[in-house]
């Protein structure tokens, strides 16, 4: 039988450090004894060279053996009775009629045993008093550095080692000393941070797995493993070992710190490595398991109570954020219109998650409060996150993914991006300045490898290194977050009903366009077939009438037929021009003014001097508010208005026009909350039946023949139009024989 050793003889060098197979070493420290057991055939496959010092039996003995060959009946029931669970167990073996504290794990094929030699220094009963003190205290404590604090100590009273430290990583793995307890005589590590190179990532992944990691002696000689030799490649996967040898970079790095033993217990929190309790001994040391097993509780004290520190730390914070949320919340709410003027404007924006400034990038414009950058850099960051960034964006080191900050980042290190409302030209950000932070290391993080000639080693000089760090802001809190994505949330829910209502608003008055146009081309229809026509056909029969053959030419005859044709092309010019002025006016707010209307009828009335004239006619005008409006096509609805009470006068009688204005404003209809300036044009013309007061409006719509009374029949649907682009009304009252009102109603 072949038998060989499986101990890693890889050198480490800078090109594999972080490769370092650390936990497959093919070696143990000598404290205790490994085997392992084939789980197929209960034979023992793997022996540490060390068992003849703890069994009186040699490695070459027991390899290839059966379990009850060697050790009996008893112990291999009591292996195969522990064999079936899944999680590591301790409990105490008799081999070769010794008791030994023994580790049992589950190794893929194999049941690996560690055995380490009873160890009583510290009676269990103490142990258990120091464990319910400590959770007394941990009850009399409400902040986690608190808490860190009292497990330190709690830790070294258990424990006995020199110097006791909680440790915490953060988000690149760099750790900081956040608590620690140590004798009188050493100097002190608490605030100091250590570079991540000193816990390369294997070795953070073997502390998630296995959460207890002892080193007795850092001097120890590491015992190799053997194996029979019968497949090749054979190894044994050491990952939940509590006796694997350690890789010789960490020895290194222990010797260059002067630690002579060391004990490390995982904080695993959220299923991540939060931080290590880290305790150190300037000489060698070895604990009970009872001593382990309450150093281990210290662990799981602190990462059960981490979300209840943290709530307590954070509970201020998060009241401040609510109630500020709460006030902006209802204050936008509020607004009728999209101010978003008034939105960022209100200092309690800032207060939602205690930001500096705060930029809200909406239909294309930029609104802006507090400390930010300019207005140019602030486009350029939000156009770039806009187009990159699924919905939100948190940092506190805003150069890091977006370098042109470094030139800014007095006011903006930190910021909180989120997108708002429909498209990609929506989001609120803000921002936070640089927090200069002066960092304490334990020797300089660049150097925290070093190469030398025998290859590569951790650095030996752990000498005060001091770093100031620039262009980083004070870290976002949690409830923080959680305000400004509420508020996000909150104000992508107003910006889309403003949208929908906008969009609902714009479609409303295109349905109310098209259902105009589809009315002015029914008119434009009847034009065609009727009014237009009309004319036409009186042209062409007077002027088949003068060129029929064989009609006599008689010169007065032929005079009278021409000037029909030429009243029949006058009337189709003033229908085509009518038409033509009709088509031209749209609904449109477009150059509206503040129009004084009694300086305007002044203007306009030199141009009836000659119809009232011979009529002997009057106009009558009382004061006149001032309307917003387009002055020429008000010009054009006050011309239209008296030119038509003038030409529908009654015979015999002179016309009189008088043109007045309500003192106050008035409603249109009674659920209208929008109020008008309403003007009354009256004349005692012929008037007309009130059944006619809508028609009259109509284009072409004709109360009277073209005999009695000329004209295209246009002029009050024009005067309905012009009304329409100033989002006002006209109506008419009439009584035959006696005269007509038009009302006027302006919006004020």
């Amino acid at each position: 039988m072949q038998i060989k050793d499986i101990v890693n003889r890889d050198i480490v060098n800078l090109t594999n450090c972080e490769q370092e197979p650390i936990h497959i070493p093919g070696s143990i420290q000598p404290h205790g004894f490994l085997l392992a057991i084939s789980q197929a055939d209960s034979t023992i496959e793997f022996c540490s060279e060390n068992v003849a010092d703890f069994l009186g039996l040699s490695h070459t003995a027991l390899l290839g053996k059966h379990l009850k060959e060697v050790f009996g009946t008893a112990a291999s029931d009591l292996l195969d009775q522990h064999g079936n669970n899944t999680e590591p167990v301790n409990c105490l073996l008799n081999l070769a009629n010794k008791e030994f504290n023994c580790t049992l794990h589950h190794n893929g094929a194999y049941l690996v045993l560690e055995g380490e030699p009873l160890f009583a220094k510290k009676e269990l009963t103490d142990v258990y008093e120091q464990t319910k003190l400590f959770l007394r205290y941990m009850e009399e404590t409400r902040s986690l550095a608190e808490l860190c604090q009292l497990v330190a100590e709690g830790t070294r009273r258990i424990t006995g080692y020199d110097r006791v430290m909680v440790y915490q990583f953060d988000e690149q793995y760099n750790g900081e000393v956040i608590a620690e307890s140590c004798k009188e005589s050493l100097e002190p590590f608490l605030g100091l941070h250590y570079p991540h190179t000193d816990i390369p990532p294997q070795a953070r992944e073997l502390y998630i797995r296995n959460l207890l990691r002892v080193i007795v002696d850092v001097d120890y000689t590491p015992v190799p493993i053997y194996t029979i030799d019968n497949l090749p490649g054979k190894n044994l996967d050491l990952s939940n070992s509590v006796l694997r040898s350690t890789s010789p970079i960490h020895v290194q790095y222990l010797h260059n710190m002067g630690v002579g033993a060391t004990l490390t217990i995982s904080l695993i929190y959220k299923g991540q490595l939060w931080g290590l309790i880290a305790c150190h001994h300037y000489s060698p040391k070895n604990l009970s398991h009872e001593q382990r097993f309450a150093a281990k509780l210290q662990g799981h004290f602190i990462t059960a109570q981490i979300d209840t520190r943290q709530l307590n730390e954070e509970y201020d914070v998060a009241k401040k954020c609510n109630e500020a949320l709460e006030k902006v919340e209802a204050a936008y709410h509020e607004l009728a219109d999209p101010a978003f003027e008034e939105i960022i404007a209100n200092p309690l924006l800032l207060e939602i998650c205690n930001a500096n400034g705060v930029a809200i990038l909406a239909n294309n414009r930029l609104f802006m409060n507090g400390t930010t950058p300019g207005e140019e850099e602030i486009v350029a960051l939000m156009n770039r996150l806009l187009k990159s960034v699924e919905t939100a964006v948190v940092t506190s080191h805003l150069a890091s993914i977006f370098p042109e900050a470094t030139d800014y980042c007095e006011s903006a290190s930190g910021v909180v991006f989120h997108k708002i409302g429909p498209g990609n030209n929506h989001c609120i950000t803000w921002f936070r300045p640089q927090s200069l932070v002066e960092v304490d290391w334990a020797g300089d993080p660049t150097k925290a490898i070093v190469k030398n000639e025998k290859g590569l080693s951790p650095r030996n000089s752990f000498k005060l290194w001091k770093e100031v760090v620039r262009c980083k802001s004070k870290e976002w809190l949690q409830p923080e977050l959680t305000a400004a994505a509420s508020y996000a949330h909150s104000l992508e829910k107003y910006v889309n009903l403003l949208h929908i209502s906008e969009e609902e608003q714009k479609y409303r008055s295109l349905s109310g366009k098209l259902k105009e146009a589809n009315a002015e081309l029914e008119n434009l229809n009847w034009i065609s077939t009727h009014d237009l026509q009309e004319p036409l056909r009186k042209i062409q029969i007077m002027a088949s009438r003068i060129l029929s053959p064989g009609e006599q030419v008689d010169a007065k005859k032929v005079e009278e037929k021409i000037t029909k044709i030429s009243q029949a092309a006058n009337r189709m010019q003033t229908l085509l021009k009518d038409i033509l002025h009709y088509t031209r006016i749209r609904n449109t707010e477009e150059q509206t003014a503040l129009t004084d209307t009694r300086t305007l009828v002044d203007e306009i009335l030199p141009d009836f001097e000659d119809l009232l004239g011979r009529s002997g006619g009057k106009i009558h005008v009382g004061e006149l508010p001032a309307i917003k409006g387009q002055p020429f096509l008000i010009k054009q609805l006050f011309s239209n208005l008296i030119f038509n009470s003038i030409k529908f006068q009654k015979p015999g009688i002179a016309p009189e026009i008088t043109i007045t204005a309500g003192s106050q404003p008035e409603k249109f209809e009674e659920e209208d909350n929008q109020r008008y300036h309403v003007f009354h044009f009256a004349d005692n013309g012929i008037g007309f039946k009130q059944e006619f007061a809508n028609a009259i409006f109509n284009v072409f719509t004709r109360l009277h023949n073209q005999a009695q009374y000329e004209g295209s029949g246009i002029g009050l649907a024009l005067c309905k139009k012009i009304m329409q682009a100033h989002k006002g009304q006209i109506t008419a009252s009439g009584i035959p024989g006696e005269g007509a009102t038009f009302h006027l109603y302006f919006p004020v």
